[in-house]
């Protein structure tokens, strides 16, 4: 059961709380992979590129979930089921990590081309369109 009340902060720096909250790679990945793939179930989350160990992503969920970056709901058609979602301030998170991408792309050799080429073309609708998208995938059938 997470709680309530986020963990404790080293420092009030507003950097130091963004490192705190995302400054690990399975975060951002977690966060990736709901927002581009609209992963919500453990199962799929698991199941990423980059295979994260069951309980490492067992914590960075309940990490992610104490910082109100995502929400954890049970499915109305069967109640063991958790579905993951983002809540607003998670997805307040496109426009951090779209510049994240960008800045690599820039900087480091990596690929989906095609994922950074859209990016850099319309930044502004590339965000919109992925808080459509997620918004669509996020609607849970009954």
């Amino acid at each position: 059961m997470p709680s309530k009340k986020p963990p404790h902060r080293r420092s009030g720096c507003p950097l130091n709380a963004s490192v705190e909250m995302l400054g690990d790679r399975w975060s951002l990945l977690i966060i990736r992979d709901m927002m581009l793939l609209g992963s919500r179930t453990f199962k799929e989350l698991l199941n990423s590129y980059e295979r994260p160990a069951t309980n490492i992503l067992a914590d960075r969920l309940r990490r992610l979930e104490s910082y109100g970056i995502i929400t954890a709901q049970s499915d109305p058609s069967d109640g063991r089921k958790i579905f993951y979602l983002l809540t607003p301030k998670g997805i307040d998170l496109a426009t951090v990590l779209t510049e994240m991408v960008r800045w690599a792309a820039a900087h480091e050799p990596t690929e989906n081309e095609p994922l950074v080429r859209q990016m850099k073309k319309d930044k502004r609708a590339f965000i919109a369109a992925i808080r459509r998208r997620y918004a669509d995938s996020m609607k849970i059938k009954k």
